[in-house]
Formats: C-alpha cells, structure tokens, sequence
C-alpha cells in the first residue's frame, strides 16, 4: 500500500480542522454530536509509524535505546534497553533512564491540528506488557494541550494488568497531573481537553530505578465514555 504523501496528509490536515470547527460550533449551538468510541492513534502500518517521534536519554548523552516498529503480529512495538548510567563525560550532568514516544506535530494551512477529547471522559490504550517484568511500572501516559506553557505534560502511569496479552486501559482525564520538566506542578489548571497537540509513552526508568530490556505491544489510542470497554478482553 502506497504512503499518501506530503501533501495529501497536509490537505486532510486541514479538512479535519475545518469538520472540528463545524462541530465546536454545533456544541455551542446546544446540539449534542455523537459522543461514541473514537480511535486517534493506532499502529499498524508502516504509514501509522511515520506518525510518531521516538526518542532517549541517548540523544543527550545517556545509554538507553528506544525503538517504534511494528512487530511479528503486524501491530506496534515499543522497544529498547533501560539504562540508568550515563556516559562517563556526562556523569553529574545529567539523568539517564528515559525513553519515550509520542505523535508529531501535525501542521494544516489552519495551523497544526489539535484533537478534541472534550466530550470524553477517558483515554483509551490498546496495550501489551513484555520486556523485563521490571520495567512494566516505569510506563507514563503523557498528553500536551495547546496551552500557555508548551513544556507542561499532563502525566498519568500507565498501569499494566495482565503479562504478554493485549489489553485496553481507560485513563480518566480528570486523573491526569500537570508536570513541567518531570516535576508535579501546583496548579487549578484544568487539562485544555479540546485542544490535544500531542499524546505519547514514555518509560521514565530513572524515576522508577529499573534497568532491563522493555517492551510494550501499543494497538491504538483513543477516546471513550464507557469503562466497560477496559473489560471486553
């Protein structure tokens, strides 16, 4: 299957901003859309992968590795070593333990596209434990808005019930925590939820001090309503 260029995911960029529009402002005239299941993410093609970033404590000078490919099962894989130490020239300088993904910006000719979860009440992750048992209590959720501070993350764990089967774990929204550079921040803000620039995983292995070889199996990641959802497995 061909890989829709450049300029065909600009111009579907932009047609989704307009249709988000469209239907802000039939929230606004008191009309109640459709507020089922909605699939934001997944991971199943090569296409899907060239969505995401995908980065470690290496690029700064750490030892971890990270990698986002689609496995043996034809859906996404999210892999790598958890190092801790560091290199010997950045010993005292920095914090390794860190590896992450999240999507890329996503630019339209209305500017970058945002998604709108506010008629939801719950993420919704597709997932699968592996890797070193160890490192399945490092996963975070991470989700930023088009707030005011680009460097705020809403941060949730991503806790992980059942060992190498694929599994769907509802977030509540109103669960999440403001952080900023990996630390809590004492807030009243509310998560801007009809403005999501960005949703990715991160295993913080430093934070959790866990080492290992990690893998998470990642389906897709959406929106949802209904908690009975977590229990159809």
């Amino acid at each position: 299957m061909a890989t829709p260029s450049k300029w065909a995911l600009f111009m579907d960029r932009s047609a989704r901003i307009a249709k988000d529009s469209v239907m802000r402002a039939v929230r606004m005239n008191g009309l109640n859309p459709a507020m089922g299941p909605t699939t934001l993410f997944t991971f199943r093609s090569q296409a899907d992968m060239a969505q995401y970033v995908v980065g470690s404590d290496k690029d700064i000078g750490g030892n971890s590795s990270a990698h986002l490919d689609i496995g043996s099962d034809g859906r996404g894989r999210f892999w790598g070593e958890m190092r801790t130490d560091v290199k010997p020239h950045m010993e005292g300088k920095i914090r390794g333990g860190y590896a992450g993904f999240r999507n890329k910006m996503r630019p339209s000719l209305f500017g970058n596209v945002t998604d709108d979860a506010s008629l939801h009440q719950y993420l919704a992750l597709r997932v699968r434990a592996g890797g070193d048992p160890r490192t399945r209590n490092g996963y975070f959720v991470n989700i930023q808005t088009d707030g005011p501070v680009q460097s705020d993350l809403w941060q949730h764990r991503l806790y992980l019930r059942k060992d190498g089967e694929w599994e769907d774990v509802l977030i509540p929204f109103s669960s999440f925590i403001l952080t900023n550079s990996g630390e809590a921040v004492s807030s009243d803000m509310t998560m801007m939820r009809e403005q999501i620039r960005s949703i990715g995983i991160s295993l913080l292995g430093g934070k959790a001090n866990v080492q290992g070889p990690f893998e998470l199996g990642i389906d897709s990641i959406g929106l949802t309503n209904d908690k009975a959802d977590s229990e159809k497995d």
